[in-house]
């Protein structure tokens, strides 16, 4: 399986490689994204496993791939993935519009980052310590 997906990364799409320009490096929202990554028994375009988001670039295809795409997408779906599919074309011709949608749903989707704890210093932390107790002082 990952042979497989390596061999994949070096085959790459126009549409794929304009896109993964946007996606490497946590260039969107601080995220990691994956390329040619392996999901259990499927190889998926691009990952960001702590969004739990997966994109799919689609050339052109018969109705028997489309139909096989359909399942495999409502099978990650169970696994908590959202499956966002753009054609190459859109990916091309209408990069801006892609790269939104995929930021709206890595937005909605990234986890919130922890409440920080008050640190020493800037007064918050002596107040917490100055907070009355059970017994009044």
């Amino acid at each position: 399986m990952h042979r497989n997906a390596r061999s994949l990364r070096a085959r790459t799409t126009d549409a794929e490689r304009r896109l993964w320009y946007f996606l490497r490096s946590r260039r969107m929202l601080g995220v990691k994204f994956r390329r040619q990554h392996p999901i259990g028994p499927y190889i998926v375009d691009f990952a960001c496993l702590e969004c739990r988001l997966i994109i799919e670039v689609d050339g052109g295809q018969h109705q028997e791939q489309a139909e096989a795409d359909r399942r495999r997408d409502q099978e990650l779906s169970s696994q908590g993935f959202l499956v966002l599919r753009f054609w190459n074309g859109e990916v091309l011709r209408m990069t801006s519009d892609v790269l939104e949608k995929i930021w709206t749903a890595a937005q909605t989707r990234r986890p919130s980052p922890l409440t920080p704890l008050p640190l020493r210093g800037r007064g918050e932390f002596d107040r917490i310590k100055r907070l009355p107790t059970k017994g009044g002082r």
